[in-house]
């Protein structure tokens, strides 16, 4: 039992060391160190869907109420433009959050949401389709990097896992036009399950029927020009998100989606008064999930393999072994 809980660590410790460096080298990305609380004042919380209640820490000595983040979508952006990082940089954060108001915890749902969050400032000619394909393929290149290596070292599950050479780019509108009777999840798992990884773009927008592939924040990434990355995942046997990312709001699209969003009124926030005066670099990022890459790398049935979370008794009776 002890050695098989070491190796473990050390397979886990491996993917993550070696997909950090690997996006750092394709990205041009500095490591730096993450927050783990925001201000409730500032605008820097990511609020997700938008019902998501974040953790409220009141810290004592300083008299004020802060929020454990949710993500650092919104920070990153301003850290770049703080420093001055110039066009082309980058930084990759280790993220660690909680989201307490998950819906339901699952084989790849959990309250402890850990990611590498990374961002790198862009020019705003680069601000179109072209570039994000270019990032996307780059994100990709470290996945595929990562997993050729990780299984040269560690004796992987058999058959091992796979992956095409390229990365399969779809619109959520084609998506739904390809499979009108599905509901958007079940498109995911349809196209996934064909193309082994796919980029599925555009997302928190309307599509053609009203309806919304998914939801996102109206103030990070820009909706035409954002997606998820998804992979099959031959233990689940279903799509497997491992990375949400676009290029980000420019002042335009910032007012335009919080219209869309009928949230109007965070425009008046520091973060976003800052991005409205054109005072914050144009930024494509994203985050990607540590313990999701992990299990599927490692081809484990349940993310409670990898990252220690909180799991109710017929869980830990079903998963035996769960941190």
């Amino acid at each position: 039992m002890k050695a098989s809980f070491i190796s473990r660590q050390q397979e886990i410790r491996y993917i993550k060391h070696s997909f950090t460096e690997a996006l750092c080298a394709q990205l041009n990305l500095t490591e730096v160190q993450a927050p783990l609380l925001t201000s409730t004042t500032e605008g820097t919380q990511d609020t997700l869907s938008g019902y998501e209640k974040a953790v409220s820490v009141a810290v004592k000595s300083l008299q004020q109420e802060y929020e454990v983040v949710h993500s650092l979508a919104k920070w990153k952006r301003a850290v770049l433009g703080q420093y001055g990082f110039s066009e082309g940089e980058g930084i990759v954060a280790q993220m660690k959050a909680l989201r307490p108001d998950e819906e339901q915890l699952s084989e790849i749902h959990s309250v402890l949401v850990d990611q590498w969050d990374w961002e790198q400032v862009i020019s705003s000619q680069q601000r179109s389709i072209e570039q994000l394909h270019d990032t996307v393929t780059k994100v990709y290149k470290a996945l595929k990097t990562t997993l050729d290596s990780y299984q040269q070292s560690y004796q992987s599950a058999e058959p091992p896992l796979e992956l095409p050479e390229h990365i399969h780019f779809i619109t959520t509108e084609a998506l739904r036009e390809r499979f009108p009777l599905l509901s958007a999840k079940e498109r995911e798992h349809a196209i996934a399950e064909e193309y082994k990884a796919v980029f599925i773009q555009g997302i928190g927008g309307k599509l053609s029927d009203g309806e919304i592939h998914d939801v996102r924040a109206p103030d990070y990434d820009d909706w035409q020009l954002n997606g998820d990355i998804l992979v099959w995942n031959p233990i689940l046997q279903r799509s497997l998100e491992l990375s949400s990312m676009g290029i980000r709001v420019d002042r335009a699209a910032l007012l335009q989606q919080l219209a869309a969003a009928g949230r109007s009124s965070a425009a008046e926030q520091p973060w976003h008064q800052l991005l409205l005066a054109e005072k914050m670099p144009q930024t494509v990022g994203g985050g990607i999930g540590q313990s999701r890459l992990c299990m599927w790398m490692m081809q484990l049935p349940h993310i409670g393999y990898v990252q220690q979370g909180v799991w109710c008794p017929t869980t830990r009776e079903q998963y035996a072994g769960l941190l």
